[in-house]
């Protein structure tokens, strides 16, 4: 294993039980109401369409909500993250719910070795995922080699613009202060908090993470020979990405408070593997 991947992924073991213990996750809504969907596959519902009977693969999975919530949609899914961690969360929460999600720990550039298939109908990305990863070609490779032909990719990310502004600034102006396209070296965080409601502190507290420009996304998906079929741009995300700036929308989603049009928060992405 890479530094940098062994320490983010001691910095998401100790993130894995807080996330499952706090309400942003709402996993006593997951075990209280058998329809319940998280509210990133809420959200993009519309253009997710009906995945019954699809086999799905979810990459970077985290404690496995939007995993099962695809599920629920009638997806034959499976949830691959490189937290143990997190998986035990996953797979708790699937036990309790009765969800059939098979969970699967491997870094995400292994994810073909680990998984042993590469015919899935749909490979599914949530928000804040292609941030921990130091190179986007390799990714968008991988996800080619996992589809079927026919098969399709349905990401929902954090807009890179988001990702390259000041998080915390007295003034409320928008500021670029962080790269927006990738970079050899990584932004290197040292923090003790996460983003959910919580008390706890982290004691792994640094993390290695890379912007990726939309542009350089979208060209890696081609090069890896998907084509692009859906590119939506967001003026919401699903966490209070800029304290003191944002409002929260009946639908769990936050955007500026003041002129929202002003800027993408996040975007939805689809593409296809040609047959």
């Amino acid at each position: 294993m890479s530094d940098y991947q062994a320490v983010n992924r001691a910095n998401w073991n100790e993130r894995a039980p807080i996330h499952a213990a706090s309400p942003d996750y709402a996993l006593d809504r997951f075990r209280a109401d058998p329809t319940f969907l998280s509210d990133v596959v809420r959200f993009d519902l519309p253009r997710l369409g009906d995945v019954a009977g699809l086999r799905g693969v979810h990459l970077q999975c985290h404690i496995g909500t939007d995993t099962i919530s695809l599920a629920r949609l009638g997806a034959r899914m499976t949830g691959l993250d490189f937290s143990p961690a997190s998986l035990n969360q996953a797979r708790d929460l699937a036990a309790s719910v009765g969800a059939q999600v098979d969970f699967v720990e491997a870094n995400v550039y292994d994810a073909a070795k680990a998984l042993g298939r590469t015919d899935f109908d749909l490979v599914f990305t949530g928000i804040g995922a292609l941030c921990w990863l130091p190179s986007i070609r390799r990714w968008a490779d991988v996800v080619a080699r996992l589809l079927r032909p026919g098969g399709r990719l349905f990401l929902r990310e954090g807009h890179p613009i988001l990702w390259a502004l000041s998080e915390a600034r007295e003034d409320g102006l928008l500021v670029v202060e962080y790269p927006y396209f990738e970079r050899d070296e990584p932004l290197v965080w040292d923090q003790n908090g996460t983003y959910v409601q919580t008390d706890a502190k982290l004691t792994a507290t640094v993390t290695h993470e890379w912007n990726h420009g939309l542009g350089e996304i979208v060209t890696a998906l081609q090069n890896a020979g998907l084509t692009l079929t859906a590119l939506v741009e967001h003026d919401s995300v699903p966490y209070d990405a800029l304290p003191g700036q944002m409002e929260r929308l009946d639908n769990g989603e936050w955007r500026l408070t003041q002129a929202p049009w002003r800027l993408p928060l996040s975007y939805t992405l689809q593409a296809v593997k040609p047959a």
